[in-house]
């Protein structure tokens, strides 16, 4: 095994919160349209045009805006008042404009890191406003690389592991998703580390049938990753 060269981090309830957010608009976005469907139905109805649209919006507030209004005209028979239109784009762009708000021990763990390793973040979503939460964040500085990635599949970490010119058992991930920064990067033959966070979109819920020979590191907070970055280093 090689030593760690490149640690990477997931941005969104890795680095900062998120999912709370997306989740407050859908509260929202549930009560603007409880003329229409009961609560849990408009979720339901959401998530099956996020699905579908995934593919070509990708992720990230933009794609959820539209899958919104999408959503909405659908079940209002396209009936829906322009006034509503306009309240749904609204709560996407609130999202867009809430501020950032690290997790515990985030900048810690970055300074700490930062002289011994090259730190990457590696991340989905809309590119803008990744930039945008990165650059106010005041994190930015930490970062040797910045990937905001289309999805993340095996196929796009092998690409960034290909561009930052190293072999896949040098590149160690930090994430809350099993499914989106766990799995496709062990998969590779690097590493993971799991920090699970209380809210989770539900597009990223894994049965456990499918962790089956998965080998990771789990922790409750950042604060703990160094404990087991030491252990890799110990091993070479």
């Amino acid at each position: 095994m090689n030593s760690i060269k490149y640690i990477a981090f997931d941005a969104d309830d890795t680095l900062w919160v998120n999912e709370p957010l997306f989740q407050k608009a859908e509260m929202n976005y549930r009560e603007l349209l409880s003329d229409y469907l009961t609560s849990e139905k408009v979720s339901e109805e959401l998530y099956s045009t996020e699905k579908q649209n995934i593919s070509l919006y990708g992720y990230g507030v933009k794609s959820f805006t539209l899958s919104m209004i999408e959503t909405a005209l659908r079940i209002s028979d396209y009936k829906l008042p322009q006034v509503i239109i306009s309240e749904i784009i609204e709560l996407g762009k609130a999202i867009l404009t809430e501020p950032v708000v690290l997790l515990d021990g985030v900048k810690d763990i970055l300074k700490e890191l930062y002289t011994n390793y090259k730190l990457v973040v590696a991340t989905k979503g809309d590119l803008l406003d990744q930039e945008r939460k990165l650059n106010v964040s005041g994190l930015n500085d930490y970062f040797h690389h910045v990937e905001v990635m289309s999805d993340k599949q095996e196929q796009n970490y092998q690409k960034l592991l290909n561009h930052l010119e190293i072999n896949n058992d040098e590149f160690l991930m930090v994430g809350n998703s099993l499914k989106s920064d766990i799995i496709p990067v062990v998969n590779l033959g690097a590493s993971a580390i799991h920090i699970p966070y209380h809210t989770t979109w539900q597009h990223e819920i894994i049965e456990e049938k499918e962790l089956n020979d998965i080998k990771y590191h789990k922790v409750n907070s950042i604060a703990e990753i160094t404990e087991i970055i030491n252990m890799f280093d110990k091993k070479d």
